[in-house]
């Protein structure tokens, strides 16, 4: 069997595994990127991870690597999200160590690839993925094409600014929308909130780096008042934001992917009607608004491994 290895590096969790060109993950492994120092420790522990799930080298067609800022020289630049600054040859670095092609692009474009070959986006020749993680990244598809610009950093949604007089990204960019829509945003939307009201709260008695996602939605799921606020102000921001994307490319869906969308309805649902309420009238009711078609626990690993099928 000919199987692919998709790598997709988070801020926070690095995840690898085997993926046979039907889109079935036959193996997997991960580690915490985070606990990484060194770039250099971290090539060798991205090729100890391959090594330890490969049985047969001459099985493997390709690497496909999804990560932040990515470009198509093969280099990770400035990532917001990751402690490592600068440009990064990691495409380079790594093939000192393997015998194979390595194909690598922005995490949310691998997201876009993904979908289009095995998720929700089968059908569809124009759609944007988001993807909800740290931060927010996209993928644009425009007729069946993947949009990359002209050295591969198109699409930097995250980093749209939506207020100038707003929340920094970590790329300093004032307002933009990763600041207020990820992982990272709406921890500091409940800090935000818990300054604006005097509402009884179980965030009261949690600090921030002890604050994560999850806690939040059980609050929701519990009445509590500075969650629910919480989501609802994410959900105007991002569907103002949303409907706006749409005047880019006109996309038949907009898929949303990510550990922010396992807030299910306390997220989607003020997420969509402000959405509906801020498209332009010609665009209303053609725009679908899904989550990912694929499986949640794969789903980066078989975006990135989409790459070595559609190139190889």
């Amino acid at each position: 069997m000919k199987l692919a290895v998709g790598i997709d590096i988070g801020g926070t969790i690095t995840k690898i595994g085997l993926v046979s060109e039907d889109g079935k993950c036959i193996k997997k492994t991960s580690f915490r990127t985070k606990e990484i120092n060194n770039f250099s420790d971290y090539i060798q522990e991205l090729y100890s991870s391959i090594e330890s799930i490969t049985d047969d080298p001459n099985s493997i067609c390709g690497i496909g690597i999804g990560a932040p800022n990515a470009s198509k020289n093969g280099t990770i630049e400035t990532p917001a999200n990751l402690k490592w600054k600068g440009k990064l040859n990691l495409v380079e670095e790594l093939k000192n160590k393997v015998n194979t092609e390595i194909f690598l692009s922005n995490d949310a474009n691998c997201a876009a690839v993904g979908e289009m070959m095995y998720g929700n986006a089968k059908d569809y020749k124009d759609f944007i993925v988001i993807t909800l993680g740290t931060g927010l990244g996209s993928g644009i598809v425009s007729n069946g094409m993947l949009i990359e610009g002209s050295d591969g950093f198109a699409a930097e949604l995250g980093h749209y600014s939506i207020n100038n007089m707003g929340r920094l990204t970590g790329l300093g960019v004032q307002g933009g929308l990763e600041a207020y829509v990820s992982a990272t945003g709406i921890k500091r939307t409940i800090m935000y909130m818990l300054s604006r009201y005097m509402n009884d709260s179980i965030f009261r008695g949690i600090s921030f780096n002890d604050l994560h996602g999850e806690d939040i939605t059980k609050a929701a799921e519990n009445n509590d008042f500075i969650a629910i606020k919480t989501f609802e102000y994410t959900g105007k921001i991002f569907g103002e934001a949303l409907a706006n994307f749409v005047s880019f490319t006109q996309p038949e869906a907009i898929i949303l992917t990510g550990g922010l969308v396992h807030s299910g309805k306390w997220i989607l649902e003020p997420t969509k009607k402000s959405f509906e309420e801020n498209l332009l009238p010609f665009y209303r009711g053609k725009v679908k608004l899904l989550t990912s078609g694929l499986e949640d626990k794969d789903s980066a690993i078989l975006g990135s491994a989409a790459l070595v099928w559609k190139n190889i």
